[in-house]
């Protein structure tokens, strides 16, 4: 995509205003799944799914980022070995890729980890919750029952 195209578009969506962010707000048709319109809701099951996808991400690339760089390092001795300039060159993308690989699998491992941390703070939270709840209720109730309800 040339850049001139990218702001037309740029330009066109603006003219649109079809997709405003809206914060602190729900839709008006009530367009909302949790049991309190405007709450952030997030299971288990989806932190897990990123999770896990973040993992398997790390995974495979890592094993397949290596081939690549393995074959470009060979191509790029082969070419230099016959005496051409672009071998120089191609090592160089080839070192510089190892380090854009490393950077997308640190970037992997921290969401991944952060999810498994996330899921536990989160559980933790919800027993934390549950049990000031419990004991307000608690309280609640010897209150009733001291007025004589």
């Amino acid at each position: 995509m040339a850049w001139d195209e990218w702001e037309q578009l740029k330009a066109e969506a603006a003219g649109r205003h079809s997709a405003r962010m809206e914060l602190n707000s729900v839709p008006v048709d009530g367009g909302s799944t949790s049991s309190t319109p405007g709450d952030l809701k997030v299971s288990q099951k989806d932190l897990a799914a990123v999770g896990d996808a973040a993992y398997k991400l790390y995974n495979d690339f890592n094993k397949y980022s290596d081939h690549a760089r393995l074959s470009s390092m060979d191509a790029a001795g082969g070419l230099e070995k016959e005496g051409f300039a672009i071998g120089g060159a191609l090592d160089h993308v080839a070192v510089h890729w190892i380090d854009q690989c490393q950077n997308l699998l640190d970037a992997c491992a921290h969401i991944s980890n952060h999810m498994d941390y996330t899921k536990k703070a989160h559980a933790g939270d919800e027993v934390y919750i549950a049990g000031t709840l419990s004991s307000i209720a608690e309280l609640d109730k010897g209150f009733d029952e001291r007025k004589g309800s």
